[in-house]
């Protein structure tokens, strides 16, 4: 479990495709302090397993199908900026909100509109997560958890204060770029039990 608070902008070292997966190595520094192999860590939103850590520092994680087929891992190439975050600690701040670092589907970036001291950045948003997205909840971008502005004509809105357009990837994203999207986990919870239309297994007043 992550929070969406980006702790570090780490880089690709490298993007190793072979059968059935591939081969991710990013370089970074704080993530990695503490870090130990089986560890969960949080690369553009996308819940990564630590397989190895090099002695020239940072981390490998294994990427499977599912994974390059769900989210924008696979478009990644060295030098590509990644948004990093180590997973949540029991008794850690929970500055966010709570994220899985299971990504929901690939959005892709329409506008980027600076305003007076902060940005607006609007975002396609698939069809089938558009009922987990309304104003005022949160949906994560890239593992950026936000503030969602508005949502409308298959596109959502959020804004970026200078601070977010600095520390995480989000600041370097133009018209056209991909981001991975993970909405609201409670969201679909509730909506996938009131679609169930089954009796709830506890009766009030029995133990």
């Amino acid at each position: 479990m992550f929070t969406g608070i980006v702790e570090e902008v780490g880089t690709v070292r490298a993007l190793r495709r072979g059968a059935p997966g591939a081969v991710l190595e990013v370089d970074c520094a704080t993530v990695v302090a503490d870090a130990a192999v089986g560890d969960s860590i949080s690369v553009n939103g996308c819940c990564l397993t630590v397989t190895a850590l090099p002695p020239a520092g940072g981390f490998v994680a294994a990427l499977m199908g599912e994974t390059l087929d769900r989210t924008a891992l696979g478009r990644l190439g060295p030098g590509s900026p990644v948004n990093l975050e180590r997973a949540l600690r029991a008794d850690g701040r929970l500055g966010g909100h709570l994220v899985q670092g299971h990504v929901d589907a690939v959005g892709e970036v329409v506008a980027v509109e600076p305003r007076d001291g902060w940005t607006v950045l609007r975002c396609t948003l698939p069809a089938a997560l558009a009922p987990y997205v309304v104003e005022k909840g949160s949906i994560a971008v890239d593992g950026t958890s936000l503030t969602v502005m508005a949502v409308a004509d298959g596109t959502f809105a959020v804004g970026l204060i200078p601070h977010t357009l600095s520390a995480t990837v989000l600041g370097r994203r133009t018209a056209g770029d991909a981001v991975n999207l993970e909405t609201d986990v409670v969201a679909k919870y509730v909506a996938r039990l009131l679609a169930g239309d089954t009796a709830s297994p506890y009766t009030p007043g029995k133990d």
